[in-house]
C-alpha cells in the first residue's frame, strides 16, 4: 500500500499530461486515520465517474458493536452513514473545475426506505467501507491533477471526517436510529405472532407529496384507527403504541373516489421495507414477503401453471405449463399470482383500477347467460378465500366498483376523508340481499413450480448490462421490463437486478434449477456475502442496492430468454 504523500508526488508527475494517465493513480493510499482506494478510473472526462472507496479500522469508526450486531441495526445504520456523507458531498460537488464530469461527487442519494446498498458496508469487525464516484478534473483532455488534488486531500478527508467517525455524531442522534429500528423490527415480529398481514400507526402520515415525490404530504391528515380494528403494541424504545391491525384473511378497502382507498394500499406495499423517521410512515409494517399483483399486458410468460384461474382454452393451449410472449390482462394477472405463491408471499396486495375485470368477477348476470363450460377463467372471487384456507395467503384488496366482495371478505374498511372506518357488519348484512350466485367450483390443487430455467440468450463476450431507472434492464439488449413489479423503490434495486440477471443467466439459467431456486439461491447469497460475487467485478461499485428475494423472481419470470 503507498502513502498519501506518495499520491500527491504521482499527481505532480502526470499533470498536463494526456488523460489515460489517469489510470497510474489505480492503488490503495494510506491517508491519516482511513484508506483510500481508487478502483476504476475512467477512460475520459466524459465518461461515466471513476470509482473510490474509503476504508475506516473500526476501531477507529468507533462505532458500538451492539450497534450493528444485527442486520436490521447495521442496515439502518449503513443508511444514516450514506445520508450524512451525502448530505456533506452536496458542498463540494463540482467545487473542482474542468470538462464534461470533472470535479462531481457522486454519492448514493437514498430515498424515504432504507435499504441495503454498495455505498455503505460496516463490516462484523465494525471497518467501514464507503463507496462513491469522482469526476476526474481536466482542461479537455489534458489532466488537471491541482483539482483532483483538492478533492482527494480537501474535499473527500472532510466527508469522511463527517460521517465514518462516531465522534462526529451526537450520540442520541445515532441511539435514535438504532431505536427506530429495533422498534420497526419489533412490530414485524409481532405481525407473526398476532396473525397480522400489516399495522398502520395511530398518527401516521399516509399521503405523500406528490405523484413524483415520496416525502409526506404537508399538512396530511393523520391516520386514526377505528377502535374496532385498533391494537395496541409496546415497543421496546417508543413504548405503548396503537394503530390498525389488518388481521390475515380476506380484506376489502372501499370507498368513493378520492377519499384514500389506494393511498392506503401505497402505504401497505411500501410497509415491506423499514422507512425514515419523519417519513409519517415509520410504524407502517408490512408482511415482508407481500406481493402488489395486477394485469401486465403483454408481459412474457414461461411455462408458468395457472390451471387454478384459467384452464379448457377452446385452441386447447396447455395452461398447467402456459407460456406466451404477450399475455393478456387476465392470464398476466394469473400468472402474476401464481408467480408470487411460488416465491413464498403470504399476502397480496390488489387495486381493481389495476385489474383485469374478467380476471377479478364474472357478476349473477353474466353467468346466467354465460354457462360456466364456456368460460375458462376461475375468477379471483372464487379463489381468495381457497387461497387463505389451503395456502395460507392473504388478500388486501381495493375495491370501489365490486360489492360481489363482500360477501368474501374477512374484514371490510370504508376509506372516508383519508380515515378508515370498520363497516364490516354493516356491509355483511347488506349483502346478503344480494346473494352471490351458487356455483360448484373444484377445488385448486397446488401449483407446479417445477420450471427448471435456462436460457436462449446468447451472450458477447463482454457482457452490457444497462438499467433504465424504475423501468427495467437489459442485458446485451435484450430488454426485462420492470415498470409493473411496482414495490421497487429505488433506481439502484434496479441496477442490481441488471447484475443478478448477468449472474444467474450466466451461471445458473443451465436446466437445472427452479425459477425459485434461482431466485432464493442468489438471496442467500446476497445476505450472506453481500454483492460482491453477484456484481462479479474485481470491485463493487457504489450505485446498487439490494432487491427482495420477491423482486428477484419477478426479474426472472420476464426474461424474454427464459426457457423452461
Amino acid at each position: 500500500m503507498k502513502t498519501a504523500a506518495e499520491l500527491r508526488e504521482l499527481l505532480g508527475r502526470i499533470d498536463h499530461k494526456g488523460y489515460p494517465a489517469y489510470k497510474d493513480t489505480a492503488g490503495m493510499y494510506q491517508f491519516q486515520g482511513y484508506v483510500l482506494s481508487i478502483d476504476h478510473v475512467q477512460g475520459d472526462p466524459f465518461a461515466s465517474p471513476s470509482d473510490v472507496s474509503v476504508r475506516v479500522k473500526g476501531d477507529r469508526a468507533g462505532f458500538p458493536g451492539e450497534y450493528y450486531d444485527r442486520e436490521y441495526c447495521r442496515i439502518a445504520l449503513q443508511d444514516m452513514i450514506n445520508r450524512r456523507f451525502c448530505k456533506t458531498a452536496e458542498e463540494f460537488s463540482f467545487k473542482a473545475k474542468g470538462s464534461g464530469k470533472s470535479g462531481l461527487l457522486l454519492v448514493s442519494r437514498p430515498g424515504q426506505e432504507i435499504l441495503e446498498r454498495s455505498a455503505c458496508r460496516i463490516r462484523e469487525d465494525g471497518e467501514i467501507v464507503f463507496r462513491f464516484k469522482v469526476g476526474f478534473p481536466a482542461n479537455g483532455r489534458t489532466i488537471n491533477a491541482r483539482e483532483l488534488e483538492k478533492i482527494l486531500y480537501t474535499f473527500v478527508p472532510k466527508c469522511v471526517e463527517a460521517s465514518l467517525f462516531y465522534k462526529a455524531y451526537k450520540k442520541q442522534e445515532v441511539l435514535d436510529v438504532v431505536h427506530l429500528a429495533e422498534d420497526q423490527n419489533f412490530i414485524r415480529c409481532e405481525l407473526k405472532k398476532e396473525n397480522l398481514a400489516a399495522f398502520v400507526a395511530n398518527g401516521a402520515i399516509l399521503p405523500r407529496e406528490s405523484g413524483v415525490s415520496s416525502r409526506p404530504m404537508k399538512e396530511g391528515r393523520p391516520f386514526m384507527s377505528p377502535p374496532s380494528l385498533e391494537v395496541e403494541l409496546q415497543l421496546p424504545h417508543a413504548g405503548k403504541i396503537k394503530g390498525m391491525g389488518i388481521k390475515t384473511g380476506v380484506t376489502l378497502i372501499a370507498g368513493g373516489g378520492y377519499h384514500g382507498k389506494s393511498t392506503l394500499l401505497k402505504a401497505l406495499e411500501m410497509g415491506v421495507y423499514n422507512h425514515i423517521a419523519g417519513d409519517g410512515r415509520e410504524y407502517v409494517i408490512s408482511d415482508d414477503t407481500a406481493m402488489k399483483l395486477r394485469a401486465e399486458d403483454g408481459r412474457s410468460i414461461k411455462g408458468v401453471d395457472i390451471s387454478m384461474f384459467i384452464r379448457n382454452l377452446p385452441n386447447g393451449k396447455d395452461t398447467v405449463s402456459f407460456s406466451t410472449e404477450d399475455a393478456s390482462g387476465s392470464t398476466s394477472q394469473a400468472a402474476n399470482v401464481i408467480e408470487a405463491m411460488e416465491a413464498g408471499s403470504r399476502v397480496f396486495f390488489i387495486d381493481e383500477d389495476t385489474s383485469a375485470t374478467n380476471f377479478m368477477i364474472r357478476d349473477e348476470l353474466m353467468q346466467r347467460v354465460i354457462h360456466r363450460d364456456s368460460e375458462p377463467i376461475t375468477p379471483f372471487i372464487d379463489r381468495v378465500e381457497e387461497l387463505y384456507h389451503t395456502f395460507g395467503i392473504s388478500t388486501i384488496l381495493v375495491a370501489g366498483s365490486c360489492g360481489s366482495y363482500f360477501h368474501k371478505a374477512d374484514c371490510i374498511i370504508q376509506m372516508k376523508q383519508y380515515q378508515p372506518v370498520d363497516i364490516t357488519e354493516a356491509a355483511k348484512k347488506e349483502a346478503m340481499n344480494f346473494p352471490l350466485p351458487q356455483e360448484k367450483i373444484e377445488a385448486a390443487g397446488k401449483p407446479n413450480a417445477n420450471r427448471r430455467a435456462k436460457s436462449r440468450q446468447r451472450l458477447s463476450e463482454r457482457i452490457k448490462v444497462k438499467s433504465m431507472g424504475l423501468e427495467g434492464v437489459s442485458l446485451d439488449k435484450e430488454y426485462v421490463d420492470l415498470r409493473y413489479v411496482e414495490q421497487l423503490c429505488d433506481s439502484e434495486q434496479v441496477n442490481t437486478l441488471g447484475y443478478i440477471m448477468k449472474y444467474a443467466v450466466t451461471g445458473l439459467m443451465n436446466g437445472k434449477y427452479t425459477v425459485v431456486e434461482i431466485a432464493e439461491s442468489i438471496w442467500q447469497e446476497i445476505e450472506k456475502n453481500g454483492m460482491e460475487k453477484i456484481y462479479g467485478g474485481r470491485y463493487v461499485p457504489a450505485g446498487l442496492a439490494v432487491p427482495r428475494k420477491m423482486e428477484i423472481a419477478a426479474c426472472l419470470n420476464r426474461y424474454r430468454k427464459l426457457s423452461v
